[in-house]
């Protein structure tokens, strides 16, 4: 049975563990990879071109968004399908088009729910208990083409990015495979999704992720762990600094009288901090880098 020839497109670490993956399986023929060699707008960015140059692939460096030339040298590799797996592009109809068979894409939630940006971070930030690894059919919607694989990733109390990130990979991994079996058999097919039960996730600002400490601690603590790497961390102002904070706890006390971002003590490294409901403990954070006097207990952040 003859391979099927392939293009993908990527440059997140998502990325280089799916492509790690379509190299070593012997139904793929992957002619082509589209790469960028730098972004600003992905902390977890990758370039693939290494990996595709090591087994004497093609590549392709995209600087912006050329959808007609990204098109034409996908139907100069006469690939068959295409695998954009990480991408921050839609991808317009000369791309969708570009070869037979279209473009798999990829996304983090359990769609039609929660379509859109940064769905890692906001699965985390919002406190939910499970998200999705959803591989579908592109269309020019925002991921909303035919589901061809969706798998529930539970949410645990302490996980963070990483974790999650994590768990996606190693899920979207198997997926992978049993969608290439799919498609050598010729049995490989999506289920529209309905769009009425469609829910979309906004793209995050910077003040998205400031910490208020008039925020209930278990927001506070869901915030943090949602920004966590291999994404920039939350922050707090403190003396005209912007401090990041990476790692935290729910405090087991607090103050009903004590007002929002007081001190209530400091341990070492740990700074326990009231919050507009309970309290929570900074673990890893850059407040010790601050200058002037310490921090202590009867400060107020």
């Amino acid at each position: 049975m003859r391979k099927h020839r392939a293009v993908f497109i990527g440059c997140v670490q998502f990325s280089r563990a799916m492509l790690d993956d379509l190299l070593v399986l012997s139904e793929i023929d992957l002619c082509g990879v589209v790469t960028r060699q730098s972004s600003a707008i992905n902390t977890d960015f990758v370039d693939l071109s290494g990996v595709a140059a090591g087994r004497g692939i093609p590549v392709l460096y995209a600087a912006g968004n050329e959808q007609e030339e990204i098109a034409s040298w996908i139907k100069a590799r006469e690939a068959d399908i295409c695998f954009c797996l990480g991408w921050s592009y839609l991808l317009k109809q000369p791309i969708l088009s570009a070869a037979p068979l279209g473009v798999v894409g990829y996304h983090p939630t359990l769609l039609p729910r929660n379509r859109g940006r940064h769905p890692i971070i906001w699965a985390l930030a919002l406190g939910l208990k499970e998200t999705g690894s959803t591989f579908f059919l592109m269309d020019e919607g925002a991921d909303s083409g035919p589901i061809l694989s969706q798998i529930r990733v539970p949410i645990g109390e302490d996980d963070d990015a990483a974790s999650i990130y994590g768990k996606l990979i190693g899920i979207g991994r198997a997926q992978l495979r049993s969608l290439v079996g799919d498609l050598q058999e010729g049995t490989l097919t999506g289920v529209p999704q309905d769009s009425a039960s469609a829910t979309h996730w906004r793209k995050r600002g910077v003040d998205d992720g400031r910490i208020d400490w008039r925020m209930p601690a278990e927001g506070i603590h869901n915030l943090v762990r949602a920004l966590s790497p291999p994404y920039l961390g939350a922050h707090a102002n403190f003396r005209n600094a912007e401090i990041k904070v990476w790692k935290t706890r729910l405090g087991t006390v607090g103050a009903v009288d004590v007002e929002p971002g007081y001190v209530i003590n400091r341990n070492g490294r740990d700074i326990h901090v009231q919050c507009g409901v309970g309290s929570i403990v900074l673990e890893r954070h850059g407040f010790g880098q601050v200058q002037g006097a310490p921090l202590q207990r009867g400060d107020y952040l």
